[in-house]
């Protein structure tokens, strides 16, 4: 065997390899590759895209959060002054509500001093008319009597 035909042989071989290769082997290859570069590709869109959707989903979140608990402080200080309002409400109904009854224990004790007044004037003159009676033990004008008694009262 002649070692340049055996090369021209393996170079012929290999040429037809090579061409059988790029004609049938390669393509499915590529588009196989190809197919699984655009699926990564797609799928690293698919990923960014979530992660750009988690973020504005995370930050509407956290802005609502903000919102929320603003709107229970709100809730809470407007029940603190409602409180507040209805306690100095309730402070001065029931101020009131003592000034009135001191004034009717006033007035109630005043009648009361007038009644035991009147009473007292009344006993005294039935008193000063006994001892005036035991004193003189005579019979006296009645009229004359109650008369001058009503004026000792009047005075007293």
């Amino acid at each position: 065997m002649n070692l340049n035909a055996t090369l021209i042989a393996q170079m012929i071989v290999f040429l037809i390899l090579a061409w059988f290769t790029m004609k049938f082997v390669w393509p499915p290859l590529i588009s196989t590759l190809d197919e699984r570069s655009k699926k990564i590709a797609d799928g690293l869109a698919a990923a960014d895209k979530s992660k750009a959707e988690f973020e504005a989903v995370h930050r509407q979140i956290e802005e609502e959060w903000i919102s929320v608990r603003n709107e229970g402080q709100q809730r809470i200080s407007e029940a603190k002054e409602r409180a507040q309002v209805i306690a100095d409400e309730i402070k001065r109904n029931a101020q009131s509500e003592a000034i009135g009854i001191v004034r009717r224990a006033k007035i109630e004790a005043e009648q009361q001093v007038i009644k035991i007044r009147d009473t007292l004037r009344r006993d005294v003159a039935a008193l000063a008319v006994k001892g005036a009676e035991q004193i003189l033990r005579r019979e006296i004008d009645e009229n004359a009597h109650i008369e001058l008694l009503n004026k000792l009262k009047n005075e007293l």
